[in-house]
């Protein structure tokens, strides 16, 4: 037993001789990690997305909104996470009237569920199953991820697979979401990291008609310390398609139903 905690504190302290690392520390803020938070552990972690950059010519002039996310996270056990987020959201822009529109709404709660089912530490590749139910009255989504990754020396790397179904318009309309992300990071120092990240999102309308499908690339920067940690990803739209009719005007991009920017900030702190 004392063998097998001395090979687990020296494998998360390998590479650079950094810092003791904390589960939950991220290095990328949209591809999960697969570690899990030790038992009783808890952390907040507050996210805050910006997504920039529609078109005119689907009402959207000069659109801005903002996600705020409040979560609360907590270790079951050693293999289980759990956690609590708020949503909300605020929006604006430029109808087709040309008069501003800026609105601020509850987006509601959404339980994370999050099992580690192959640790890294003990295992060549780390594997967790996850699970997010999501509601606010209007609106449901429920998500599911497999989560893949794993550490080698001061590189780091996870890859995502996700879907989701989200029930919208009073719960009367269905979509499905596919999405697949990869990040892959290295540290710099005992502190800070450095990386890359992609992500590919495709929406069915009903299971049955494509709406769209976009891709972001950009870099990720993290840093932590014994008490707190932050991630940043600057997400930029690299390719899109529109299978709407293209009311964007757009033949490379997807300003209808996605952004030309993503940008989002992740801070978590031990309680």
């Amino acid at each position: 037993m004392k063998l097998k905690s001395c090979l687990l504190a020296g494998w998360i302290a390998s590479g650079a001789g950094l810092l003791p690392t904390h589960a939950t520390d991220r290095l990328f803020t949209y591809t999960y990690e697969p570690e899990t938070m030790p038992e009783g552990a808890m952390e907040f972690e507050q996210w805050i997305t910006s997504r920039a950059g529609r078109t005119s010519n689907v009402g959207e002039s000069k659109y801005h909104r903002w996600d705020l996310r409040e979560e609360l996270e907590y270790g079951v056990t050693d293999n289980y996470t759990i956690a609590l987020y708020l949503n909300t959201k605020s929006e604006s822009y430029v109808d087709a009237t040309d008069n501003d529109v800026s609105e601020f709404a509850f987006e509601g709660i959404s339980v994370e569920n999050k099992y580690l089912v192959l640790n890294p530490a003990e295992h060549a590749v780390g594997l967790s199953l996850y699970i997010e139910p999501a509601y606010s009255g209007s609106e449901a989504e429920l998500e599911e991820k497999i989560i893949i990754g794993q550490r080698h020396g001061d590189w780091k790397w996870a890859i995502n697979l996700t879907h989701a179904t989200e029930w919208e318009d009073n719960l009367e309309e269905v979509v499905g979401e596919f999405e697949g992300s990869v990040g892959i990071a290295r540290f710099l120092s005992s502190r800070w990291a450095l990386g890359l990240e992609a992500r590919c999102k495709t929406e069915i309308e009903e299971y049955k008609n494509p709406e769209s499908t976009a891709v972001y690339v950009g870099p990720t920067v993290s840093y932590r310390t014994d008490r707190w940690w932050a991630a940043l990803s600057i997400m930029p739209q690299v390719w899109g398609k529109n299978y709407d009719g293209n009311p964007d005007g757009n033949t490379h991009l997807d300003l209808d139903h996605n952004e030309r920017l993503n940008v989002r900030f992740i801070i978590g702190i031990d309680l």
